[in-house]
């Protein structure tokens, strides 16, 4: 009997990766097995590609690709109600690689109307979920700090739900971008308390009911308190990863801030936010496709994670594919 063989990125060391060939894993009673057909590549991924000193290496094959989708190659014998050759979405976390095997429930079935579309499952469902949980209402004023993949999408969902958005960025492409999704006000970040100063004149200098920051770093957090008005709420949606962070609590308890960690844990949480995904794009009410900016192969790899870094022109969601 001949050994199937897939491929699958292995991260060996800070900026160290290279493509092996391991034999085709098989799923449990309760599995599916899924042929990828591509996988986004987060920027939560990053610092684990520039290297920390409480990561592991090497990280496991695959590691640590989560936004995968692809068809169902094999089925557990307990397995219900999912069919060999049916397109999904899937919360795995070894999905840099060319097949991987999950839980039966951490799949969501795509639809035959998203066929020819790339379906990063993980992060257009955090998207829904940070929407969610910020709980926007009409001709509120909402200031989203960091428009890449996230806070576009965020920029967006925002703008329908009859918001004012104010996107806020330190590239020019990136607030290009923000217009075109909806928002009614870009500003360029290069001067914190010049942003504080134009924000504050665009609402009378009350602030934002809603403050979004999608960073992940120590200054668009503080700039995010800032901004938030009193009585406002301030959602965490970056993903803050370098370390120990600081918050100036005598603001954030004098203006009575509501303070919300949108990181989503529950994976129960996470597939509902990307069947809400699944519904906003089919519905045609979320358009991800121009955000999809860098296409490579699983041998390329290396080479998005440096575009990561250096954030080129126009640079906004990678993803690699297997077809």
């Amino acid at each position: 009997m001949t050994t199937r063989v897939m491929q699958a990125a292995v991260l060996t060391g800070a900026q160290r990766l290279r493509v092996v060939s391991l034999a085709v894993p098989e799923p449990g009673p309760h599995d599916i097995r899924i042929r990828l057909e591509g996988c986004g590549v987060c920027a939560s991924n990053l610092p684990v590609w520039e290297g920390r000193p409480w990561f592991a290496y090497p990280l496991a094959p695959g590691a640590p690709g989560h936004e995968g989708w692809g068809r169902i190659d094999a089925v557990g014998r307990e397995v219900r109600g999912l069919a060999l050759g049916e397109r999904v979405a899937v919360l795995s976390a070894h999905a840099y690689a060319t097949y991987d095997v999950a839980q039966a429930e951490a799949v969501v079935p795509l639809p035959d109307s998203l066929e020819e579309m790339p379906f990063p499952g993980e992060a257009l469902g955090c998207a829904m979920n940070v929407f969610r949980r910020s709980a926007i209402l009409p001709d509120q004023t909402v200031a989203i700090i960091g428009i890449g993949f996230l806070g576009a999408l965020l920029t967006a969902l925002a703008s329908q739900a009859g918001a004012h958005v104010i996107a806020i960025s330190r590239r020019a492409v990136a607030l290009e971008i923000a217009r075109q999704y909806g928002a009614t006000a870009t500003l360029r970040l290069e001067n914190p308390q010049q942003v504080v100063t134009q924000v504050h004149a665009l609402t009378g200098g009350a602030g934002c009911e809603r403050v979004i920051e999608a960073v992940g770093q120590q200054e668009p957090l503080d700039l995010a308190g800032e901004l938030t008005r009193v009585g406002g709420r301030l959602i965490i949606a970056g993903y803050h990863q370098d370390g120990l962070r600081q918050v100036n609590m005598q603001l954030w308890n004098w203006r009575g801030l509501e303070v919300i960690n949108a990181h989503e844990r529950d994976p129960a949480v996470v597939l509902e936010g990307v069947r809400m995904a699944v519904e906003a794009v089919t519905r045609g009410t979320l358009n991800p496709m121009p955000l999809y900016t860098h296409k490579a192969t699983l041998e390329q790899l290396s080479t998005i994670f440096a575009a990561m870094q250096q954030r080129p022109d126009g640079f906004l969601k990678a993803w690699i594919t297997y077809e």
